[in-house]
């Protein structure tokens, strides 16, 4: 069976609270992801390799237990996944972000290709985050 998923993890020097407020805000997911050219709490258009995309976008957040969750629903109907844990480190003074990668809603042919592509421009957009979130101290 192919792996369907992938965890991937950076270290963010700033308080959690701070990152939290920043993930968990849909409106700031274009700055620091590739797909995603808008999004708002109910809605997102994502670019695509075949061009946009408008999708639903339910983001499920949790101070508390330092969780950011999105749903994503794509005009045929499927449902794409993300979940993701601030972890505070140091005392609270960094964060660990922790990111689950799930394989997107495409056949199983498409699968290992896509994901393999996802893991790459993930660990790219973890890296500008880490960036943003390190410059605003």
């Amino acid at each position: 069976m192919a792996k369907n998923f992938d965890v991937q993890n950076v270290l963010i020097h700033a308080q959690p609270d701070k990152v939290f407020d920043y993930i968990a805000n849909p409106a700031n997911l274009p700055k620091w992801t590739n797909v995603f050219k808008q999004a708002n709490a109910k809605e997102a258009v994502l670019a695509t390799p075949e061009g946009e995309v408008a999708i639903k976008l339910e983001v499920n957040a949790s101070k508390a237990h330092g969780t950011v969750d999105w749903y994503m629903t794509f005009p045929d109907g499927s449902l794409g996944t993300a979940y993701s844990r601030i972890t505070p480190n140091d005392g609270g003074r960094s964060s660990v972000y922790t990111f689950v990668l799930l394989a997107p809603p495409v056949p199983l042919e498409q699968l290992e290709g896509t994901l393999k592509q996802q893991i790459e421009i993930l660990a790219e957009e973890l890296k500008n985050l880490q960036n943003i979130l390190g410059e605003q101290r």
